[in-house]
């Protein structure tokens, strides 16, 4: 697995302290937001809300909101896509995540620490999870069903469930 992280480290109380900026690597690796030749499209699952406004997204083979900086939808990117690379699986109620996300190693021992960009992500995932089984819990079922179809999952660790960090 390709570890490719930037990591800056700060003089605090004579401790240093390493302090990676997680998500700054999506717009190099791209894996997420690419179809290998031969793999069937990726239609991106989308919620009620999300059809009106982008009517579908379909990932050929690189995503066309795609630039050399990352995604141009800024925050209206999908919710599937701002979920990535986790999964949930509204079954069972627990968060998956992609075995080829090279992020992943740093995320998992980011959640350790509440001021990491790992736990931010998970806590506004987790509040968007908890929302979306109210409003649209069809959208949670069949994004999780593509992820099965598209990703290697393996169960997040040492995570709660939604209904038990948020209200």
């Amino acid at each position: 697995m390709r570890r490719n992280h930037s990591f800056f480290f700060f003089q605090t109380a004579n401790k240093l302290i390493k302090f990676t900026m997680l998500f700054d690597h999506c717009a190099q690796c791209r894996l997420c937001c690419h179809i290998d030749p031969g793999y069937p499209p990726l239609e991106v699952t989308l919620s009620k809300e999300e059809k009106k406004r982008h009517g579908s997204i379909c990932i050929e083979s690189n995503c066309k909101n795609l630039s050399p900086t990352g995604c141009t939808l800024g925050d209206d990117k999908p919710f599937s896509c701002k979920l990535y690379p986790l999964s949930y699986n509204p079954r069972s109620r627990s968060f998956y995540y992609d075995l080829s996300c090279p992020l992943m190693p740093a995320y998992i021992e980011q959640l350790s620490d509440t001021d990491s960009d790992a736990s931010s992500h998970l806590a506004e995932m987790t509040a968007a999870v908890v929302r979306l089984e109210k409003t649209d819990p069809k959208f949670l079922t069949n994004n999780h069903a593509v992820d099965v179809d598209y990703f290697d999952l393996a169960a997040l660790p040492e995570h709660h469930h939604p209904t038990d960090t948020v209200e």
